[in-house]
């Protein structure tokens, strides 16, 4: 089984791609979406999360999500703490999930692919690129948070020369919906190809 690894920074359009991956039938391992169960009320992650960051939980036991994003983005000691408690589960679940599947490929979304040096978990790395002034425009857009922070996550994620140089496909997502599509396609039948390969090619 082919395991391509997308990534990309914020509002690279990262979440849009995979989707467009997803209804062309592709299995989609999506690390964001596995640290949202893992933090859900009642999870081992969240009750870890809430001794250290206990002005991020509301009395309902709810994570304040926003609250901790601020509050990670703007101190390396305390993201690293998070970081810490999170991605031994998030890697542990996508290890279980991939063992799960019988599939030609599957796409094993990773925004930190780059950052924390994983690389080696699959077989190509695909990044979704995009300008950083769109980034920003995306992000505000859709999350309404102020520039500062936006460049303070921006900050803390690979920069797009090292994720460039690390890709072994790049979709440069500064259109439009249909043309990411287009190019999602074009890349699906390009694994499906790879996957009909003997295995020593």
């Amino acid at each position: 089984m082919l395991k391509i690894g997308l990534t990309g920074g914020i509002g690279s359009g990262k979440s849009t791609a995979a989707n467009h991956f997803e209804s062309l039938g592709v299995p989609i391992i999506d690390a964001d979406k596995i640290a949202h169960q893992l933090t859900q009320p009642g999870q081992p992650a969240l009750q870890e999360i809430a001794v250290h960051f206990s002005s991020c939980i509301d009395n309902q036991g709810h994570l304040l999500r926003a609250k901790l994003r601020e509050q990670v983005f703007s101190n390396h000691t305390q993201k690293q703490l998070l970081e810490n408690i999170l991605h031994p589960l998030i890697h542990h679940e996508i290890f279980t999930s991939i063992q799960q599947l019988t599939c030609d490929y599957v796409l094993l979304c990773i925004p930190l692919l780059v950052e924390k040096k994983l690389c080696n978990w699959v077989d190509r790395t695909l990044v979704i690129d995009c300008p950083e002034a769109l980034q920003i425009l995306r992000i505000k857009k859709r999350n309404g948070l102020p520039t500062d922070q936006i460049k303070n996550i921006l900050n803390c994620q690979a920069s797009r020369k090292s994720r460039l140089t690390v890709a072994n496909d790049i979709i440069t997502n500064n259109g439009s919906t249909q043309e990411l599509a287009e190019s999602v396609k074009k890349l699906h039948n390009f694994y499906q190809s790879l996957c009909q390969l003997p295995a020593d090619q």
